[in-house]
């Protein structure tokens, strides 16, 4: 399965592409209120405002792509036309923002997966996360009890 939209490069998308994004995931059977689905609207926010903020109006658009392989692995990327890649900050660097790959990597790891970061043929870039799918098991009702 595969999804995709492409949304303007203003703040206003950021909130645009999580609910595309958990909308979309939701409808493949991932519940909205998992541990699972809180960490991947973290992650698209960071890369959804990284998109808009780090292009410096070099790239008008972005676009969220969101694949699922054979109900085994979560593809969620965000491509942009701007041709800088993010770079690592030194640790030393104090700065109140500049962290969002590293709070990416870190999410992305808990739940089992990887971050990517790629060039892409247009000369912009695109950075994905790649995670194992698991759509927690629907509860069993008690003996007794009745499905609502």
């Amino acid at each position: 399965m595969e999804a995709s939209v492409t949304l303007p490069s203003d703040p206003a998308s950021v909130s645009a592409a999580r609910a595309y994004v958990v909308g979309t995931l939701a409808e493949w059977g991932l519940p909205a209120d998992t541990e699972v689905s809180d960490a991947i609207r973290l992650i698209i926010s960071e890369l959804a405002t990284n998109a808009v903020q780090h292009t410096l109006g070099q790239s008008p658009t972005f676009t969220v792509d969101v694949a699922l392989d054979r109900d085994e692995q979560l593809r969620i990327g965000v491509t942009d036309s701007h041709p800088r890649l993010p770079r690592r900050l030194p640790a030393a660097v104090q700065q109140d923002n500049g962290r969002g790959l590293v709070i990416i990597r870190w999410l992305a790891a808990e739940c089992g997966g990887r971050l990517r970061i790629r060039p892409t043929r247009e000369g912009g870039k695109t950075i994905s996360i790649e995670l194992p799918w698991t759509v927690p098991a629907q509860p069993v009702p008690a003996a007794g009890q009745q499905e609502p």
